[in-house]
C-alpha cells in the first residue's frame, strides 16, 4: 500500500511494531499524522490546516521554497565531502563569521547539534588540558553518550551524575534561589557558579569547560539575567576553562533583538565557543562549530585530523546560505521582535485574566508561559499544562510543554509566524482557559452541595 493511501491507524500501528517506543510522539494518546507543511502551518492527512508553535528547525518557514531550490540545484551538480575544495563551504565560513564577533572566527561543519556539541566538548578538553564540566541543573545538551554525561536533565534518569560534571543552579528568577525581586541575580547566581568550581577544585579537578544553552530552554524557557554570562566567563577562565555558548535551539535571529541569543548578555561577553543546529538548516541535518584561533591550534597541534563525512557538504552549505538568505530578505530577526513582543502583550493580559499563569517571558519568538497550580508556591500546574495542549491541538494549534516540572507552554515557532497567527493562538488559549475554570468551578459548586 502506498504511504499516501495508508490510514492514521494503519501507519500508528506499524509504527509500534517496527519503531522503539522510546522514540515517542507528540500526543502519544491521539497522534497528529502530517503529511505536508509549508510556512508555519502543518497538514494532516485529512487535510486539516494546523498553527505549528513548536517547530524551531524549520526556522524560515516549512518547505521555503528559496531553501528547497537551493538544496535541489546543488543535488543536480554536485554532493561530495568536504575533502575537496569547493567554494560554498568557505562562503558560508564567511558568512557566518559574519554575524559573529571577531574572535569567533575558525568553524568546523556537521550534522547535528550533538556532534556540534559534542566536538565542542573535545575541543575544550584539548585546550584546556582539563577534563571536568559545569553546567547547569536541568540542562539538555544533546544525545551522544558524551552529551548525556553533561545534561542532568537525561542522566538523572540514567547512571546519575559523573565525578568530573559538576551542576550548578538554573538562572531562573522566577522559580530560583534568587527571584525578580533580588537586586542582583546576575552575580548571585554567577557566585553559585564559582562556589561549584571552588568545590569541584577542593577536590582536585580541573574545569574544562561551563555549558550553558543561551537561553536555557529544556529547562523551561528561561532568560538569564543580563549580565549573567560574563561574570560566570570570568569564574570559568580563571580556573583555566572555557566558555560554551550553545545556540542550537535559539540561534539565527529567533531572539530579535540580536543574532545570537548569547548577545543579550551584552557586546562586551563574547563565549569561546558557539555550537549551532536545528534551524541553521531549515530541516536540512547542518550544524556548525565557532571557536577561537587559540582554541582551534590547541586542536590542530594534536595532529589528529577532525573529518566528518557530511558536514559541510557542498549542499549542506548551499542550503546553510539559503536560510541565511532568506533571514536577510524577509527580515525576519525584525520581525520576531515586532511579532514576538506583541505575542508576549497577548499573552501577559491572560496572566491578568487566568489566575494559573503565573509567568510570561521571553525575548523575540522565544517564549515560555509558566502554568501554576497555587501563586504563592508557584506550584507547577502539570496536568493542566498537558490537558491545555492536548484541548489546543484539537483546535488546530500545535504547542509543546519543557520545564522540570512539564508546566511550561514553551512558543518557538517558525519565524514566519504573524501576528495573525498570534491573536488566533492567545484567542484559542483564552478560551480554553475560561472553559476549565468553568468546569473546577462547576465541581467545587457540586461538592458544596454534597
Amino acid at each position: 500500500m502506498a504511504a499516501d493511501q495508508r490510514s492514521k491507524a494503519d501507519t500508528l500501528a506499524l509504527r509500534q511494531r517496527l519503531i522503539s517506543s522510546s522514540c515517542r510522539l507528540f500526543f502519544p494518546e491521539d497522534p497528529v499524522k502530517i503529511v505536508r507543511a509549508q510556512g508555519q502551518y502543518m497538514y494532516d492527512e485529512q487535510g486539516a490546516e494546523y498553527i505549528d508553535c513548536i517547530n524551531n528547525v524549520a526556522h524560515v518557514g516549512h518547505c521555503h521554497p528559496l531553501v528547497v531550490r537551493a538544496a535541489h540545484e546543488q543535488n543536480q551538480v554536485l554532493n561530495t565531502n568536504s575533502r575537496y575544495l569547493h567554494d560554498n563551504i568557505v562562503d558560508y565560513a564567511q558568512r557566518l563569521s559574519e554575524t559573529l564577533p571577531e574572535p569567533l572566527c575558525v568553524f568546523y561543519f556537521l550534522n547535528s547539534g550533538s556532534e556540534a556539541n559534542d566536538l565542542a566538548l573535545r575541543l575544550a578538553r584539548h585546550y584546556t588540558g582539563h577534563q571536568d564540566v559545569v553546567v547547569l541543573d536541568h540542562a539538555y545538551h544533546g544525545h551522544l553518550s558524551s552529551l548525556i554525561d553533561i545534561s542532568p536533565y537525561k542522566f538523572r534518569n540514567l547512571d546519575g551524575q559523573k565525578e568530573w560534571v559538576h551542576v550548578a543552579p538554573l538562572p531562573d528568577t522566577y522559580r530560583g534561589p534568587y527571584r525578580e525581586d533580588h537586586p542582583n541575580p546576575a552575580v548571585a547566581y554567577a557566585n553559585e557558579v564559582k562556589r561549584v568550581v571552588s568545590s569541584a577544585q577542593e577536590k582536585g579537578r580541573k574545569i574544562a569547560a561551563f555549558f550553558a544553552e543561551s537561553l536555557p530552554s529544556v529547562g523551561g524557557q528561561i532568560i538569564p539575567p543580563a549580565g549573567y554570562f560574563s561574570q560566570v566567563a570570568e569564574h570559568i577562565h580563571k580556573a583555566g576553562g572555557v566558555f560554551v555558548a550553545d545556540e542550537i535551539q535559539v540561534g539565527f535571529g529567533r531572539v530579535g533583538k540580536h543574532f545570537w541569543a548569547f548577545q543579550l548578555q551584552g557586546k562586551d561577553f563574547v563565549p569561546d565557543i558557539v555550537t549551532m543546529g536545528k534551524s541553521i538548516g531549515n530541516g536540512h541535518p547542518v550544524a556548525c562549530v565557532a571557536t577561537t584561533q587559540p582554541v582551534a591550534r590547541a586542536f590542530e597541534a594534536t595532529g589528529v585530523e577532525y573529518f566528518n563525512t557530511f558536514g559541510g557538504s557542498p549542499v549542506s552549505c548551499a542550503v546553510g546560505l539559503a536560510v541565511l538568505n532568506v533571514l536577510e530578505k524577509e527580515q525576519l530577526q525584525a520581525h520576531a521582535t515586532s511579532v514576538g513582543s506583541f505575542l508576549m502583550e497577548l499573552l501577559r493580559q491572560q496572566k491578568i485574566k487566568h489566575p494559573i499563569v503565573g509567568d510570561v517571558r521571553g525575548v523575540g519568538l522565544f517564549i515560555g508561559v509558566d502554568l501554576i497550580k497555587d501563586e504563592a508556591t508557584r506550584t507547577p500546574a502539570t496536568e493542566e499544562a498537558a490537558y491545555l495542549v492536548s484541548r489546543l491541538k484539537e483546535n488546530y494549534v500545535l504547542l509543546s510543554t519543557d520545564g522540570p516540572g512539564r508546566n511550561i507552554l514553551k512558543f518557538k515557532p517558525p519565524m514566519c509566524f504573524s501576528l495573525d497567527n498570534a491573536r488566533q493562538v492567545v484567542a484559542k488559549l483564552d478560551a480554553i482557559l475560561t472553559d476549565m475554570e468553568e468546569k473546577v468551578q462547576s465541581c467545587e459548586t457540586l461538592r458544596l452541595q454534597l
